[in-house]
């Protein structure tokens, strides 16, 4: 498979739909390899973008974009007709930035965030691999990657307070 062939599933996409281009990470989800790391990197920058806002609209921003998020995944599963299919990588938007809140600034903090959430979201350790296999739909895709993030969120704050 080359860089550039898009899966015959994802044909069904319709990437001028604003669901469907959000939900696969502004085409990051796209890649042929790795999809779900493509849309962790791709939310670097927009975390960049927003860091600089207070801890309350961070996570506000995070609430919104997670609540959305279950309406954007439903969409693209729809379109698709495949159950939270790889490509679909809005999740791993949110949950990146829920590893993020509060974290330290500079370029080793958001290396240690993107390495702690892929890790988490990866292994799928319990209770997140029990929410993975038993919530579907919009709902589900979302809720892994939110408790992902928190379990990294959770090692971020200690890596912290130990750092200090």
């Amino acid at each position: 498979m080359s860089l550039f062939t898009i899966k015959p599933e994802l044909r069904r996409l319709n990437l001028k739909h604003p669901l469907h281009f959000l939900a696969v990470g502004f085409g990051s989800g796209l890649s042929p390899k790795a999809p779900g790391t493509m849309g962790t990197l791709a939310a670097i920058p927009l975390y960049l973008l927003v860091s600089g806002l207070s801890t309350p609209w961070f996570i506000g921003l995070l609430v919104l974009g997670f609540v959305a998020g279950i309406r954007i995944c439903q969409s693209a599963t729809d379109a698709i007709g495949m159950p939270d299919h790889g490509a679909i990588v809005w999740d791993e938007v949110i949950g990146f930035g829920v590893t993020m809140i509060a974290a330290p600034a500079g370029w080793e903090w958001v290396l240690a965030g993107f390495v702690l959430f892929r890790l988490f979201d990866i292994l799928k350790p319990w209770p997140i691999s029990w929410f993975d296999r038993r919530i579907h739909g919009g709902l589900g895709i979302m809720l892994d990657d939110l408790i992902a993030g928190l379990f990294a969120l959770f090692c971020m704050q200690l890596l912290a307070y130990w750092l200090g």
